[in-house]
């Protein structure tokens, strides 16, 4: 849920936080006006790196939770290893990856 706003000219400033921990941590997105943010974000896209990871206690469980939101993944949960990943398009053209450890 959203938690901060701030205007910046034509760009805001968003926080988001868990509806269930709304004084826990806070996700920040910042505008993405700057000439350097599309190139860079189309890169990272293009070579399959995630922007940020999250971990979580399950990525199979997360991944069918956000599936059944209309979550896209681009890579479904695999194993490596000590660690579980998955990653999913943000819909903004980002990827993010949830990871969690054995």
């Amino acid at each position: 849920m959203k938690k901060r706003d701030v205007p910046l000219g034509e760009a805001r400033s968003l926080t988001v936080v868990s509806p269930e921990d709304p004084d826990g941590t806070e996700l920040l997105l910042e505008p993405s006006g700057h000439p350097a943010v599309q190139p860079y974000k189309t890169s990272l896209v293009q070579d399959g790196i995630p922007a940020t990871s999250f971990a979580v206690a399950d990525v199979p469980a997360e991944a069918g939770r956000l599936r059944e939101l209309g979550v896209q993944f681009t890579q479904e949960p695999l194993e490596m290893g000590p660690v579980t990943t998955a990653v999913f398009d943000d819909a903004c053209g980002n990827l993010i990856q949830i990871v969690h450890s054995k």
